[in-house]
């Protein structure tokens, strides 16, 4: 087997900061070669420099590839050579069919007008290469994200990619989206394809990688041959340490009831005749961590969307209690009034203004207290998020930083920081670790005890199991819009939720 890729003593300094120092990387021909460290590690600036985003000349070392050093200068010359990275945010235009998108800046022409015939039968092709069925005029807009996934993939194997860079390719994708795209993998390997993988979600480089490169604080750690590695092993290289536990030891002390819902409905926000939450009713204790399980599309962000401040939804009825009271929460800023708080599982397009800094962002749902003369005060604001980065461990030079620029898992504790200092009675958590790597998930872990220790209750939805049964007290599923049953964790193991969570509901069925 050859060696495709060697970049050497690799080092990219921003202003203040060493994102990379001396990082060496040797990629087999042919082969799948993941890279895991923890977020701000400086995975995605490696791969940054080698597509040409940081050109030749901003950073210091070599990229050698199929022999050759190589000066890119923009990512369209290192395109030109084979190497396509595929983005954690697609870069697809969504108003424009599949078929253009693919061969965007790359048109397929008669003449110096472009031939829409074969720009389409072209399309068709490279959409069969990668199995996906939908015609090539689809509009982007139309599909889902996995789908658009394989577009861009399809995008690359127009360019005739030769090595393919793929960052957290699965991460906003189902289960069933995300096996289908690792075969895809395993294909295009079949076909001679070189692929380097971002990844946080460790089953999956095992399932799919050769070697995997380990990357902390900017440096490399070291390479490993997969075939004979335990994601445990993985870990202890991208954190420093062993985690013996994956989720932290707590005590718990539970509580009157803090809040309950009673009999919640919600209709479609465009559709007033489609029901999406049926009767739906549960409750939390004070230092409770309450989860809410269920698959895709089974109504669990809708849910906690319409409870807080009716963000989602139409003809809502039912009832809310807050520590026995009745309470409204029409809007947001009456949710908020009366303790509850909601922590978005999109953090970057709702949870936070990505280019404002990192001060702004935490005070933004505690304004008023910060505005007792009608203007905010600036110097207490600053105050205040500085105490934020501190006991959340917001890694940061200062509060000024723009959040953009942060880490998924430091984005994650700004978001928990501004809905904190809002001083809620009740945290929802939807997707809290979503797209972030083992070491930050154990410390939004170690954060959520720390809430619940305070007397907090806390309702924490998720997409992975092992996650809710490693830190809730008891959890409720869903399915079709239906609470289907609550099991405290004594009794609560993945077989017993699965069953839950695909049972078909039932009429007039309600949990209290």
């Amino acid at each position: 087997m050859s060696t495709i890729l060697e970049m050497r003593t690799i080092t990219k300094e921003f202003p203040g900061v060493k994102a990379l120092q001396d990082v060496t990387l040797t990629v087999e021909r042919g082969h799948v070669h993941a890279i895991c460290g923890e977020n701000g590690a400086g995975k995605s600036t490696l791969m940054k420099v080698l597509s040409g985003v940081y050109p030749h000349g901003t950073y210091t070392g070599d990229i050698v590839f199929e022999n050759e050093t190589m000066q890119f200068k923009d990512i369209r010359d290192s395109e030109k050579s084979g190497i396509v990275i595929i983005h954690q945010e697609l870069a697809l235009s969504p108003y424009l069919s599949i078929a253009e998108n693919i061969f965007l800046g790359n048109e397929r022409q008669k003449r110096g007008f472009i031939d829409w015939d074969e720009t389409n039968a072209e399309a068709a092709k490279l959409l069969a290469r990668v199995g996906l069925g939908d015609s090539p005029t689809t509009v982007v807009n139309e599909i889902g994200v996995g789908k658009q996934q394989l577009v861009e993939i399809a995008k690359a194997l127009s360019k005739n990619v030769k090595l393919l860079i793929l960052d957290e390719p699965t991460a906003a994708l189902n289960d069933e989206d995300s096996a289908h795209l690792l075969d895809l993998i395993r294909h295009l390997k079949g076909q001679g394809i070189t692929s380097i993988i971002i990844s946080h979600k460790l089953n999956e480089i095992k399932a799919i990688a050769d070697e995997v490169t380990i990357i902390r604080d900017g440096r490399t750690i070291e390479t490993l041959d997969l075939a004979d590695v335990t994601e445990n092993r993985i870990i202890k290289g991208m954190v420093g340490r062993d985690l013996e536990h994956r989720y932290p030891d707590r005590t718990v002390t539970i509580g009157e009831e803090v809040f309950r819902v009673e009999d919640w409905t919600v209709h479609h926000p465009t559709d007033g005749d489609r029901t999406i939450i049926h009767g739906a009713s549960l409750n939390v204790r004070a230092g409770e961590v309450v989860g809410i399980a269920g698959l895709m599309g089974a109504g669990r962000t809708e849910l906690a969307m319409s409870i807080f401040g009716r963000s989602y939804g139409s003809r809502i009825s039912g009832r809310l209690f807050m520590r026995g009271n009745e309470i409204q929460a029409r809007s947001v800023p009456e949710a908020i009034r009366n303790g509850l708080a909601y922590a978005t599982e999109d953090r970057k397009v709702f949870g936070l203004n990505l280019i404002d800094d990192i001060k702004r962002n935490i005070s933004t749902a505690g304004m008023k207290k910060l505005a007792p003369r009608g203007w905010v005060d600036g110097g207490q604001e600053q105050i205040v998020a500085a105490g934020y980065r501190k006991s959340m461990n917001i890694k940061a030079p200062s509060v000024d930083v723009v959040t953009g620029k942060l880490s998924g898992g430091n984005q994650q504790k700004v978001v928990l920081s501004k809905w904190l200092y809002s001083d809620p009675e009740v945290l929802i958590l939807d997707e809290p670790t979503r797209g972030i790597d083992v070491g930050a998930k154990y410390e939004i872990y170690t954060i959520i005890n720390e809430l619940a220790a305070q007397g907090k209750a806390v309702i924490v939805i998720s997409s992975e199991l092992p996650e809710l049964l490693g830190i809730c007290d008891r959890i409720y599923a869903l399915s079709e819009g239906t609470i289907t049953g609550e099991l405290p964790i004594e009794q609560a193991t993945p077989e017993a939720l699965m069953v839950l969570m695909t049972k078909e509901k039932e009429a007039d069925h309600v949990i209290g």
